[in-house]
Order: C-alpha cells, then structure tokens, then sequence
C-alpha cells in the first residue's frame, strides 16, 4: 500500500478543507505545495495566486512541477459562492463564482496533467452534494459543482489506465465558507456539520491508494445532510 502522497498540488489550501487537506497529506510524509490568494496555515509551501485568473494557475503548476522535479498528484479544493437570486447578482460575481470553481479545476489538472503521467498520479476533485441536486439562489454554484461532476467523469474515462481520478462530493463543512454570506444563507444553528480534517482523511484515501486501484467517487457528509441524497 502506498502511504507517502508524494508531491501534491492543492488549490485553495489557505483555508478550510483544503488547508485541512494540505495538513494531511504533510502528516503524512507527502510534499504539498498550496495555490491560494493566501498564504496557508504553518510553513506550507506555496504559491500566491487568484485562481479566477485561470492562466495564473496553470503558470503556477508550471512552476511548482519544475520545482519538485514532478507532482503525484492535484487535490482541487478551491471553492466560492455568493448565493443570490439570478436576476440580483451581478454578471462578474456570478462568473467568477463559475471561474474559480470549475474553470480554475479543469485549468489546475490540465496544467498538471505531463507530470502526472510521468508519475502515474491521480487527482482529486472537489464538488459538492449542490453538483448533483440544484438549489434556490445557488446558479452559479450548482452550475459549476454540476460541471466539476461532468469533467471529472470525463476525465476518468479519457485518462483510465493513465492516472487515477477521483471525484469527492462532500455535504456542509465546519469551515468559513459561510461566514461572509447574508444571516439566511448561512446553516441553522442545529445543523450538524462534517470537520473538515474528517472530509480531508478520505482525500489521503485517494491519494494512497496502491497502483491498479482506483477511488472513483467518494460522498462525504453529515448523516443529517439536508442535501443530501
């Protein structure tokens, strides 16, 4: 079994699951390297950079693949929304919502892909129980989680037997993902929600898996999830 995760790129690695992530796969024995607008918690390696600029992104793999010498693999964390009815939201929050969120997810593996199949690596995205169910107020987030479910699935077929991809649909985190948002868009006060270091163990399950077995999708929630299934 394959216990070191090896040299792993992580958008959004600042904060939430994906700082959680980044903490895991460093546990771990694993080399993380964070793309974030922030730098991430501890002494993490990293590199500052807006993921809505999806050119920056793939510059920045670029970058941390030459500088390790390879990557083993890509965990795509990075996540926004501002919830709003269609007709209230502006076009520019609305398409920076779909930018970082699968834009930025499809330009980070593509950018990644050489050196993951040198290493026969694997990638883990991230969408949501919101890719699979729509919700109100929540286009631009269920349009873009919707299209992470498809370009995962995708990418599955067109690179099996090359890199292995997984596809993690977690439910609502304990993070502050909903902390700036308006008081009725936030979760109740009973609401029971996943820590995020629990939903970042079943990353690392992915990520060392041994050669030849493959995590295809991995539903990771709340057992009081109201969106889920």
């Amino acid at each position: 079994m394959k216990v070191d995760p090896g040299r792993v790129v992580v958008t959004g690695g600042a904060s939430g699951l994906g700082a959680a992530t980044a903490c895991a796969i460093a546990a771990a024995g694993g080399t993380p390297v964070v793309l974030d607008r922030r730098p991430p918690p501890g002494q993490l390696d990293h590199e500052l950079v807006d993921l809505a600029d999806t050119g920056a992104a793939e510059d920045a793999v670029a970058r941390v693949a030459e500088r390790l010498g390879g990557l083993d693999a890509v965990v795509t964390c990075a996540g926004t929304d501002i919830p709003a009815p269609l007709d209230a939201i502006d076009r520019l929050t609305w398409e920076r919502t779909v930018t970082v969120n699968l834009l930025a997810t499809a330009a980070t593996v593509r950018a990644a892909l050489p050196a993951l199949f040198a290493s026969h690596g694997r990638v883990v995205t991230v969408a949501s129980t919101l890719g699979l169910r729509g919700a109100g107020d929540a286009t631009a987030y269920c349009a873009s989680k919707f299209g992470v479910v498809g370009f995962t699935r995708a990418l599955a077929a067109e690179t099996a037997g090359r890199i292995g991809v997984t596809l993690l649909v977690p439910g609502g985190m304990a993070t502050a993902f909903f902390d700036e948002r308006e008081e009725k868009y936030r979760p109740p006060a009973e609401a029971v929600l996943s820590p995020p270091h629990e939903v970042a163990d079943a990353v690392l399950y992915a990520l060392t898996r041994p050669p030849g077995v493959e995590v295809r999708e991995l539903v990771v929630c709340p057992s009081l999830e109201s969106s889920w299934p």
